[in-house]
């Protein structure tokens, strides 16, 4: 099986097609490389700060620019490119992508080449490899659908009982993956399953759900041989997307850990495996029952930990084996079984309590830890503007921590949270606190069910450990020692005083000469409350219009934000729900309605889907907390933009019967 037809050569003119930290991490690789390479980054007007110390960085038309095969081909052709590194994300799994490259313009994409990329790519013929290897998979549909009928029809001919699994045959990251616990929800699941699959097919496959770990195989190799680095655990997850990353595995069993890298081996072996590749198991170490799940076929996020503990480049070896360099050129063969352990937290502009929801905003101050055994991968930079926008992925940084053993790494993890504040957007920092603290942590007890089975109480203990930190006095010491805080009420570098005026003139667009037209306004400032332009400004005022003459007393607010006008005017035109009501249910945050599942008069069960709103690329459900009959519907379409806090719905309790008010005996 051909792996890569691109030839080899060296690299002297590097376009790196990612963004934020992991094109960061490329940049650094290719500045250490031993010949000079010309490095070429891609960035968007707000998003410039993985581009420092690139040798040019090109500034794309919009953020979808970077999923534009046919526009990178011309960027490729224009500037002379002759490798590119597609990072994870994006392109970096499109046979397509590697394929057109070299046949269009010559370079080459560094991976496994196309062949392999379609091959793993599709979910359905990436399990068809691991059992022609002879590999443990769940039973599963070997044909993709769209349709739910298909996956009943296949459950009652090969007798597969609930709960099953919806993946898209081509997702990743989490999206196009649903749980389905009963036939009762499948036609929802479905749906929402379908509009995630970037092809919109599907395929069902028997859940593993109690006990299970996720565990994944690093593999390298050079087209003729392939070798693995150990594993990782990626069990603590939530939607299938993972949130701390432990290597290797705190699984007992040598001789059943070292059965799934055989396998993962086994089957690279089969594919001529060219670069870096991750296969992902599901393993139970109590029934030492393991099944093939997929593989990435690309640099991983959690690549880190691998190389904390293997003291592996793995972005030098990608660069190395794409110049033609041996496997047993790139990797030492007498490398030796790893003895420390080491723990990646991922840092994301998320709001935990909102249903994991983006954050966005302007990141206005930031501070990390140090130290022995620490190690950030990030590209925010200090005194550089950092925006959080709609376009992208959440992740802010990626925190490595490594020590010799277990119990110290977890302690040394603590103490790395302790140490890390990011102010301007809301962050998933106290539920990653609540997950080092906990006992089942440093025990090694974690499945893949773990964390959003006991994520209230999680939750709740990083609340408070994350209250404890902020009163440490060095940051209270620090604002008498050089100015204001994290949490200071002033960040920006405009200066306002009271009585600062100014005069306003709006007129039409378009260069319109006529003065009946334009309209004369007057602000005046008479108290500043928080300043942090241009990120948000709170101010009293006094505001006059050629309607009111007279000046008015008003306060001002001004927010910035990357959500659309429509879906800021939708919170204003459309009712606004109150959390705290039982009977409302509410949208808790801002994004795209898809669709709306119920309507006025239906009676719904406890934890119903009422609608699906889309945020990023995900497709969220709205539930409702309790049972009743749907007295009031929102009356949004499809497609609209849709504001935090917009009321969904009216949930009426539903009269009891007779005989459920007798009282039980």
């Amino acid at each position: 099986m051909t792996s890569s037809p691109s030839p080899a050569r060296p690299i002297t003119r590097l376009l790196i097609a990612n963004r934020g930290e992991i094109a960061t991490r490329v940049l650094h690789a290719a500045l250490e490389s031993p010949t000079p390479i010309h490095i070429t980054t891609l960035h968007t007007a707000s998003d410039t700060s993985h581009t420092h110390h690139a040798s040019q960085s090109l500034l794309l038309p919009s953020a979808a620019s970077y999923l534009d095969i046919p526009y990178l081909i011309s960027l490729a052709r224009e500037h002379d490119i002759d490798t590119v590194h597609p990072g994870y994300g994006f392109l970096s799994e499109s046979a397509e992508f590697a394929r057109r490259m070299w046949k269009e313009v010559g370079v080459v994409v560094i991976g496994p080449g196309w062949e392999t990329l379609r091959m793993t790519g599709d979910k359905v013929a990436a399990r068809a490899v691991a059992k022609g290897c002879g590999v443990g998979v769940l039973a599963a549909m070997d044909t993709a659908t769209g349709d739910a009928g298909d996956v009943k029809s296949w459950m009652a001919r090969e007798r597969v009982s609930w709960p099953i699994m919806l993946k898209a045959v081509d997702g990743g990251g989490g999206r196009g993956i649903r749980l389905v616990r009963g036939e009762e929800e499948l036609d929802g699941q479905m749906r929402v399953a379908v509009v995630e699959s970037p092809s919109g097919m599907v395929f069902a496959e028997k859940a593993a759900l109690e006990g299970f770990r996720h565990i994944e195989v690093q593999i390298v190799g050079d087209g003729r041989d392939v070798r693995h680095l150990w594993e990782r655990d990626c069990s603590i997850q939530r939607r299938y997307q993972k949130v701390v990353e432990i290597a290797p595995s705190l699984i007992g069993d040598v001789e059943f850990v070292q059965s799934i890298r055989e396998a993962a081996v086994k089957m690279a072996r089969s594919l001529r495996f060219t670069s870096l590749g991750t296969f992902e198991f599901l393993a139970n170490p109590r029934t030492k029952e393991f099944y093939f799940l997929e593989v990435n076929p690309r640099l991983q996020v959690e690549h880190t930990i691998t190389e904390q503990i293997s003291g592996v480049d793995l972005v030098k070896v990608q660069l190395d084996i794409a110049q033609g360099m041996t496997l047993s050129q790139a990797i030492p063969s007498s490398l030796s079984h790893p003895t420390s352990h080491s723990i990646q937290l991922r840092i994301t502009a998320e709001n935990v309590q909102a249903d994991w929801s983006l954050s966005v905003g302007r990141i206005v101050d930031f501070s990390f830890p140090s130290g022995n055994g620490i190690r950030l991968d990030t590209n925010l930079v200090h005194g550089y503007p950092a925006i959080v926008t709609a376009d992208f992925d959440s992740l802010l940084a990626k925190l490595i921590i490594t020590a010799s053993s277990w119990e110290a790494c977890v302690a040394k993890a603590k103490r790395a949270l302790q140490d890390t504040r990011i102010a301007g957007v809301k962050t998933n920092l106290d539920i990653l606190r609540g997950i080092v603290y906990s006992r089942d942590f440093l025990e090694g007890k974690c499945d893949t069910s773990w964390l959003e089975a006991n994520f209230k109480t999680l939750l709740a203990e990083g609340v408070l450990l994350s209250a404890d930190s902020m009163t440490d006095p060095f940051f209270a010491e620090a604002v008498t020692q050089s100015g204001p805080p994290l949490s200071a009420s002033s960040t920006s570098s405009v200066l306002l005083r009271k009585g600062d005026a100014w005069s306003i003139s709006l007129s039409p667009s378009g260069g319109s000469d006529d003065k009946s037209m334009t309209s004369q306004h007057h602000m005046k400032l008479l108290k500043v409350h928080r300043n942090e332009l241009p990120s948000s400004l709170s101010a009293e005022i006094l505001y006059t219009t050629p309607s009111t003459p007279s000046p008015e007393p008003m306060r001002l607010t001004l927010t910035s934000t990357t959500a659309s006008s429509s879906s800021l005017l939708s919170a204003g035109k459309h009712r606004r729900g109150d959390a705290g009501n039982p009977a409302h249910v509410v949208i808790p945050f801002a994004g795209r309605l898809v669709d709306i599942l119920v309507d006025e008069g239906d009676e719904v069960r406890a934890r119903d889907a009422i609608c699906v709103v889309r945020q990023m690329k995900m497709e969220l459900e709205v539930r409702c907390q309790r049972a009743g009959r749907i007295s009031w519907m929102m009356d949004i379409d499809e497609g609209e933009d849709v504001g935090e806090g917009t009321l969904a719905c009216e949930i009426e309790e539903m009269p009891r019967s007779q005989d459920e008010l007798r009282p039980k005996l």
